[in-house]
């Protein structure tokens, strides 16, 4: 995935800050998910001087207080996440907590103080939550606002979601 961010030189004009490919990590602990982080933000409104490479962060879910994360997920099939997924190692070494064990419907249950945007770039996933789940394909979107919720790729493919993280007030 090619990422390109823009900014402003010494005289105020728009150059191209950076255009590459982001490091992609995979979260062993998670069952093999792909982590591409984009962009954070710190602060609301957001900061849009520097130089930095913003998405040089440590790895986490939540974006910091009054922050946002952009980032774009690869799930794999289920049928090969399921095996190598350590729900209580994974979401503390992301700084989250997996849902109570007795009660969550999917192992990847969690919950998270955002609101997040979320689209389905290829692929389909089951949205899952704690009373139903719905759904999503290639170009749907879903707005998450802060509930327990887990991603089940039911397929044999897997499935690309991109991801905007917002801190949220609960």
């Amino acid at each position: 995935m090619r990422r390109v961010v823009t900014g402003h030189d010494g005289e105020g004009r728009s150059v191209v800050l950076f255009d590459d490919l982001p490091a992609a990590g995979v979260l062993e602990k998670a069952g093999g998910l792909r982590l591409t982080e984009i962009w954070e933000t710190k602060s609301m409104p957001a900061e849009i001087g520097g130089s930095a490479d913003a998405a040089r962060r440590k790895r986490r879910i939540e974006p910091d207080p009054h922050g946002s994360v952009f980032r774009v997920l690869e799930y794999p099939p289920d049928s090969e996440r399921l095996k190598g997924l350590d729900p209580e190692a994974h979401f503390r070494s992301m700084g989250a907590q997996a849902a109570n064990e007795k009660t969550r419907r999917h192992p990847g249950m969690h919950r998270t103080k955002t609101i997040d945007y979320a689209v389905v770039l290829s692929g389909e996933i089951c949205a899952v939550l704690d009373d139903g789940e719905v759904l999503l394909k290639a170009g749907d979107v879903l707005v998450q606002r802060g509930t327990s919720h887990a991603w089940s790729n039911r397929t044999d493919k897997p499935c690309v979601i991109a991801f905007v993280l917002i801190d949220a007030a609960r």
